[in-house]
């Protein structure tokens, strides 16, 4: 199958990213992001999919599934060392909200199966992990360790200048738990400054998938399969917002055979 990895933002405002299952040609992820500004306002209906609401920078006033949550938001920036908050919202249901601030909302979707309850997610403490230029911090928001979604699994990871990330190379592309799960995945990326830009490879063993993207500022890369380590350039700070889902809410992953050394060192 032919896949169109690589999405930039439409436009400078409003909903900027839309991709749906049927647009990314793949079955579980959806990603949306809205850039909104203050008195702005955005509504969906879920309908047979779960979605969790990340509030990457700013605030809004948030309902959903019967519920008011008030204003939710906890930073200005994505590479404030904060944890974000975040809505979960079930299937069949909906949410709207309403900017209080400049904000972007990230809208990360995927099958429900009606097994949670909407409520308010805030993620736990930022963890460090790896070690030297592999260094990368993270802020695990629904990930399987908390029982928060059907299929959702969303993290969050901030690369420092000229370290890696998703790095050695690994995949989550095959059913065979607990050694690895089908994931499909998206990155939504930031990069400090602005105008900075990062590269990430997406490549499979077969070699039927072998690209390598130059990302900037509010860019998505998509990974339906296969192996897709990212690497942050001297001088800018690379951020990027993981949506997966598959048939099992679990992320076991493989790293490349020729680059798992590196892992078992530094374990």
């Amino acid at each position: 199958m032919s896949y169109n990895l690589h999405r930039k933002p439409q436009g400078e405002s409003g909903k900027v990213h839309d991709i749906t299952p049927e647009k990314a040609g793949w079955t579980y992820v959806g990603f949306g992001l809205y850039d909104l500004k203050p008195g702005e306002t955005a509504a969906e209906a879920t309908g047979d999919r779960e979605v969790i609401l990340v509030m990457l920078e700013g605030y809004a006033e948030i309902s959903g599934a019967g519920q008011d949550f008030g204003k939710v938001g906890s930073r200005d920036s994505v590479f404030d060392p904060i944890s974000p908050q975040s809505v979960y919202i079930p299937n069949d249901s909906d949410w709207s909200l309403v900017a209080v601030t400049d904000c972007k909302i990230a809208v990360c979707s995927a099958p429900g199966m009606g097994g949670h309850k909407a409520q308010l997610l805030k993620a736990p403490e930022r963890v460090t992990k790896g070690k030297g230029a592999n260094t990368r911090h993270i802020f695990p928001i629904a990930m399987e360790d908390y029982d928060v979604a059907d299929s959702l699994l969303v993290t969050e990871c901030v690369t420092p200048s000229g370290h890696w990330s998703s790095y050695p190379p690994h995949r989550h592309d095959s059913d065979n738990f607990p050694t690895i799960t089908h994931l499909e995945e998206s990155y939504y990326h930031r990069l400090n400054p602005a105008k900075g830009y990062a590269h990430q490879r997406v490549y499979n063993d077969s070699g039927s998938i072998d690209e390598t993207f130059t990302v900037h500022d509010g860019e998505v890369v998509l990974v339906p399969e296969g192996y897709h380590p990212c690497g942050a350039p001297y001088g800018y700070d690379l951020y990027y917002l993981n949506v997966m889902a598959g048939p099992l809410r679990k992320w076991r992953f493989q790293n490349h055979p020729d680059h798992d050394w590196i892992a078992q060192r530094d374990a």
